[in-house]
């Protein structure tokens, strides 16, 4: 009787697990369906340059030329004499009654002591060359407007297709049509978010590629894209696309339709660029502005990003909530 008790308990236990297990592996199936299905139609667009090993990024020139002078050493700072060579050093010994070689000996070493303090303190002032690495921002600023904003979308397109992404100046205007066209469409204005970062030259670059890469990744396909001057189209951009083989009636039909249109900007400027929390439409313009004002000189790194790029393509709103998390309704 206990045996039969006991395996009645058993079978009662791996019941009671069962279901539980089929309703997870069930929730997880659709999850994993729907995104596929909201994946397979994931368009893109991308405008960018720049470059953080630029020649015009180089740390500026001395402002003041050192040269030898005739007696050793480096001259213009002690009227007469050689600056800190033999000539300078040689009559010490002399005047205090000394000339014999170890004499010699410790004030060539306490000279050459002071000759290198002397270097070290004309670095650090800026006077000599400086290796130190030059402050950089990161700044990424994204916007989710309603669908009906559909000439963005041709805007972005545009300045994709004439925009020249291989000089400071060419960025610079990429940006600030870029920020334009977003700030004329303020009444579909949903979602914002933002962040900003201080860093050394190579922290913020590989912060810029990270940020980039991450957003990239979002799309199944970069259906238009103008880097470095290098211009992309799909001929075919519905084609481009996973699943483009279902007709756009059938994928009306299995998707939910398109809702919104998400602009990501990110930008790496010399200098600081602190932009502010946005939590509404007031933060968002006042960044935007921020964004669009920095000055072609000071960039060195520019990428617009947007999705969906081809038309008919979508973009729910739980797509929104799954890939960008950090948006907040302004």
């Amino acid at each position: 009787m206990d045996g039969t008790a006991n395996a009645k308990k058993l079978i009662a236990l791996i019941k009671s697990f069962i279901k539980p297990l089929l309703i997870v592996g069930l929730v997880l199936t659709l999850v994993l369906s729907q995104a596929d299905g909201a994946l397979a139609a994931r368009s893109g667009g991308r405008i960018g340059g720049g470059s953080f090993r630029s020649p015009s990024r180089s740390m500026p020139a001395p402002s003041r030329t050192y040269t030898p002078s005739p007696g050793g050493g480096y001259g213009g700072y002690y009227p007469g004499g050689g600056g800190f060579g033999f000539p300078f050093i040689l009559p010490f010994p002399l005047f205090m009654g000394g000339g014999g070689l170890f004499s010699i000996l410790i004030f060539l070493a306490v000279a050459g002591f002071l000759v290198r303090t002397f270097r070290s303190a004309q670095g650090e002032s800026g006077l000599g060359y400086s290796t130190a690495s030059p402050t950089v921002s990161v700044a990424k600023l994204q916007v989710g407007l309603l669908s009906e904003a559909r000439s963005l979308q041709a805007d972005l397109d545009r300045i994709a297709s004439r925009a020249d992404t291989n000089s400071a100046a060419g960025l610079s205007q990429v940006l600030q049509e870029s920020t334009l066209a977003l700030m004329r469409h303020p009444e579909y204005w949903m979602y914002a978010g933002s962040e900003s970062k201080q860093a050394s030259l190579e922290a913020a670059e590989t912060q810029f590629n990270r940020l980039a890469l991450a957003e990239r990744s979002k799309f199944s396909a970069e259906t238009l894209s103008n880097v470095n001057n290098v211009l992309k189209q799909a001929d075919d951009a519905k084609a481009a696309l996973p699943g483009a083989d279902q007709s756009l009636a059938e994928m009306q039909l299995t998707e939910t339709p398109g809702e919104y249109i998400v602009v990501t900007m990110l930008v790496a400027t010399q200098g600081k660029l602190q932009l502010p929390t946005l939590n509404s439409t007031q933060d968002l313009r006042q960044a935007l502005g921020q964004i669009g004002s920095v000055p072609s000189e000071n960039l060195i790194a520019v990428e617009i990003l947007w999705t969906p790029q081809v038309e008919g393509d979508t973009l729910s709103s739980e797509d929104v909530l799954v890939e960008y998390p950090n948006l907040k309704l302004i």
